[in-house]
């Protein structure tokens, strides 16, 4: 037995000893998640929307639905900042973006925005999903 637990013991010595260290800079835990929503460059956008994903059952395709229902785009307040022009989500990785978007109107006011972000591959669908984890992340919803 104390054989055993000897060779162990060097097997996770030898094993810890080797493996590569990871600088802070790579480190997910000391460096915060970004990620955020924009319709308007430069305006982040506060609501965290409802989504809903739907997948090929072969992996080659996907979509995902965005449902703002209080955005703050259409805030008097930050009307100067611009038109909505697309849904930007914006992480460490760059960008990913759609144009369709779509507002609801309610008695000539707008309600709520409704945005389509169609994947047309596996990897497209993976870097979706990397920055759904981030957002997620970054706005407490894990």
């Amino acid at each position: 037995m104390k054989y055993l637990t000897f060779l162990l013991s060097l097997f996770f010595a030898s094993t810890t000893a080797f493996a590569p260290k990871l600088s802070p800079a790579l480190s997910r835990t000391s460096t915060p998640l970004f990620a955020t929503i924009e319709f308007v460059r430069g305006l982040t956008e506060k609501d965290v929307p409802d989504v809903k994903l739907t997948r090929a059952r072969d992996g080659s395709s996907g979509i995902a639905t965005f449902k703002f229902s209080n955005p703050n785009c259409f805030d008097a307040s930050t009307a100067e900042a611009g038109e909505v022009t697309g849904m930007f989500m914006i992480d460490e990785e760059g960008e990913v973006s759609t144009t369709q978007v779509n507002a609801s109107f309610s008695n000539g006011k707008p309600q709520n925005i409704e945005a389509t972000y169609v994947m047309n591959s596996s990897g497209e669908w993976d870097r979706f999903m990397r920055f759904m984890e981030r957002y997620g992340e970054s706005n407490g919803l894990g």
